[in-house]
C-alpha cells in the first residue's frame, strides 16, 4: 500500500545530510545502509570540495548533518566539519559513541568541542542487555564510557553550549514509545547509575529495509511489521517529515530525498551534487516515496 501523496513537493532545503561512507566499527542489526567494518566506500576529496562549494552558494541551508557508517572514521569528515563551521553552519555528528575508542580518535572529543559540533549519539536503550543484543557485545559498556568522555569535554552539561543528544530506536518489530516518557526514563537512569547528562532524546522508528528487513523476513515478522506501520499511519506527521526540508548526499555524490531513499537507491531528479550549484534548485521537486515511508509517518512520527 503506497502512500498516496505521490506529488509531495520538497520545501526550501535547510538541512544537508552527508553520508560520508559506509565503513563502521559496528554492524548493527537495524542498520539501513548495512554499514560494517568490511565496507570500504568513502567520499573522496573532489566530492567534499563540491559539497562545500554548493553550501557556500546555499544561504538557506542552516544545518549540515554528517552520518555514515561511523562518519568520524572517514577522511572527509574532518574537512567537512571545518568547512561547514567556517560558513557559520550548525554541524551535527551522528556518533555511535564506540568510535571514540578506535585508533586515531584520541583527539576527536576535543575537535568536536573546538568546532562546537552538535553530537547526536546512538544509545538505543539504557539497558546493557538490550543495547548489546542490538549492537554487539560490550557496546553498552563502551557507549557509557564514550558518553563520559563527551561529558568531560563539556558536552551535555548544564549551561554548556556543547549539545549532546541521544537517539533511541526499538530493539524489535514495534513502534517507539512516547518520546517524553523515554526522555524522563533515560535522564534518571543515566544520571543515577552512571552520572551522565545529556540534552535531548530523539526516537526513531526502525526502517523496514536492508538489514532490518532481512531480519524481519527471517523471523517471519516482515508482513506483520509493515501492517503495524500502515495501521498507525498519521497524516499529521507529513509536514514535519525530514524529506520535506532535507537533501541527502551519498558518499559518491548522488542526491536523495533522505538517507532511507539513498539506501534503496531512489534518486532525486537532480542526480548528483555535481549537477547543481545551489540547493535552492531542489525546492518544489517531487519527493520519491515508497512503502518504507510509513516508518517515518507512523504514530507520532520518527525524529
Amino acid at each position: 500500500m503506497p502512500i498516496k501523496q505521490a506529488g509531495l513537493p520538497k520545501q526550501e532545503v535547510t538541512i544537508l545530510q552527508l553520508n560520508v561512507g559506509l565503513h563502521c566499527n559496528q554492524a548493527c542489526t537495524h542498520c539501513h545502509v548495512e554499514s560494517s567494518p568490511r565496507r570500504k566506500e568513502m567520499m573522496d576529496e573532489e566530492t567534499v570540495a563540491q559539497v562545500l562549494r554548493v553550501l557556500e552558494n546555499s544561504p538557506h541551508v542552516k544545518t549540515v548533518d554528517i552520518t555514515g557508517g561511523a562518519p568520524e572514521m572517514h577522511s572527509g569528515f574532518w574537512p567537512l566539519v571545518r568547512g561547514a563551521r567556517a560558513l557559520g553552519l550548525e554541524v551535527i555528528d551522528r556518533c555511535n559513541l564506540t568510535v571514540l575508542f578506535e585508533p586515531g580518535m584520541e583527539s576527536l572529543p576535543q575537535f568536536l568541542a573546538d568546532e562546537q559540533v552538535r553530537v547526536v549519539a546512538s544509545l538505543p536503550c539504557y539497558s546493557q542487555k538490550n543495547v548489546d543484543t542490538q549492537r554487539g557485545n560490550k557496546v553498552f559498556e563502551r557507549s557509557i564510557a564514550g558518553l563520559r568522555l563527551l561529558n568531560a569535554a563539556g558536552f551535555g552539561q548544564p549551561g554548556s553550549p556543547l549539545k549532546l543528544d541521544l537517539v533511541y530506536n526499538p530493539g524489535g518489530a514495534f513502534l517507539p514509545p512516547s518520546q517524553d516518557m523515554l526522555l524522563e526514563q533515560y535522564t534518571k537512569e543515566l544520571h543515577d547509575n552512571f552520572g551522565i547528562s545529556f540534552n535531548e532524546l530523539f526516537t526513531i522508528t526502525n526502517m523496514p529495509i536492508k538489514r532490518f528487513a532481512d531480519h524481519l523476513y527471517k523471523t517471519g515478522e516482515l508482513e506483520k511489521y509493515m501492517q503495524l506501520l500502515v495501521d498507525n499511519f498519521n497524516p499529521a506527521t507529513i509536514p514535519e517529515t525530514m524529506c520535506r526540508s532535507l537533501v541527502s548526499v551519498s558518499w559518491d555524490g548522488k542526491l536523495y530525498d533522505c538517507d532511507f531513499n539513498m539506501a534503496l537507491e531512489i534518486e532525486s531528479p537532480h542526480r548528483s551534487i555535481f549537477d547543481i550549484e545551489s540547493l535552492s534548485t531542489m525546492a518544489d521537486t517531487p519527493i520519491g516515496l515508497g512503502n518504507h515511508c510509513f516508518a517515518c509517518t507512523a504514530g507520532a512520527g520518527s525524529s
